[in-house]
């Protein structure tokens, strides 16, 4: 599953807008494999174009960041995700009512 799998999760997270943000949850559904939130999880952690695949666009499902970002922490991905206009509930939760992406 992992190769092509992978594949259609980038694929995905490409289409994610500039200034929205998508769950995992959300992905594996739109990848066709809705129990599959762990394997984008495992996808985005070894994004083979981190600049080109907007991984810093997905957010668990209440809306935090990734303590892993592969970027250098919820830090780094806050700071992406505040220079493209999206707003904050907390320091470390994406305002989901504003920013969700319904695709």
């Amino acid at each position: 599953m992992q190769r092509g799998y992978f594949t259609k999760v980038y694929e995905t997270v490409r289409k994610i807008p500039l200034g929205k943000v998508a769950t995992y949850g959300q992905i594996a559904r739109l990848t066709g494999n809705p129990r599959a939130a762990r394997q984008v999880g495992w996808a985005l952690h070894v994004n083979p174009e981190p600049y080109i695949i907007p991984c810093h666009r997905v957010v668990n499902r209440d809306g935090k960041l990734s303590g892993a970002f592969a970027f250098g922490g919820t830090d780094a991905q806050r700071y992406l995700l505040m220079n493209e206009g999206v707003e904050f509930v907390d320091q470390e939760t994406v305002d989901m009512s504003k920013h969700r992406w319904e695709a």
